[in-house]
């Protein structure tokens, strides 16, 4: 009953943007909600449990077509594989441990978008800011001593 209705969302949410409900789309939408910030391999992995003859391009596609709906954000953390999230619409930002690589959400600063204020706008007018804040996670931090 709930797996019915999670996939009737998601249906609705494609349909909602224009896309076309396809296996492929409605695979990644569930691979990627729900379980963090994951890289383009993690995704085909999980999408290969359902629909296993899923090419990793094909997953890359969906992923690009998804995060440019607004489905799924994007985050490119530097030097490390971009990453794919379900969270979207507010303008959190994103811990990332150099250590291990894991990635965590963090809240607006602030609290309101954006949570920066650039000193020169450059004529630009500023819809949100993006923030990577790097350090070591708790695991990383006690392996280290």
């Amino acid at each position: 009953m709930a797996t019915e209705i999670r996939r009737e969302q998601a249906e609705a949410r494609l349909r909602a943007v224009g896309l076309k409900v396809t296996a492929p789309r409605l695979a990644v939408l569930d691979a990627v909600t729900g379980h963090g910030h994951l890289d383009a391999d993690a995704v085909h992995t999980r999408v290969m449990a359902e629909l296993p003859a899923t090419s990793l391009q094909s997953v890359y596609n969906v992923l690009g077509a998804l995060a440019e709906a607004g489905l799924l954000r994007k985050i490119d953390p530097a030097g490390s594989a971009a990453r794919y999230e379900s969270r979207t619409g507010d303008n959190h930002h994103h811990l990332v441990c150099t250590g291990c690589g894991a990635v965590a959400d963090v809240d607006c600063v602030v609290g309101e978008a954006p949570c920066l204020t650039p000193s020169n706008t450059g004529g630009f007018a500023v819809a949100t800011a993006e923030v990577t804040f790097w350090g070591r996670c708790a695991e990383c931090q006690a392996a280290s001593g």
